[in-house]
């Protein structure tokens, strides 16, 4: 029987490599998804407007 016992530096650190990838992106990517997972079952909350926004609003109203 042929048995693969060596693996090579470089796939074993290309495999540690995409690993990390893989995490790195579930995480930074992870707000995204849950946003999106509510929205399909209907638990979005409702964004309160930011005080910046109404300033910008009500200064532009009164111009």
């Amino acid at each position: 029987m042929n048995y693969l016992l060596y693996f090579d530096p470089g796939l074993g650190m290309m495999i540690a490599q995409a690993a990390i990838a893989a995490l790195a992106g579930f995480v930074l990517f992870y707000k995204k998804v849950i946003t999106v997972v509510k929205g399909w079952i209907g638990l979005k909350k409702q964004q309160k407007d930011s005080s910046f926004d109404s300033n910008y609003e009500q200064d532009s109203e009164s111009n």
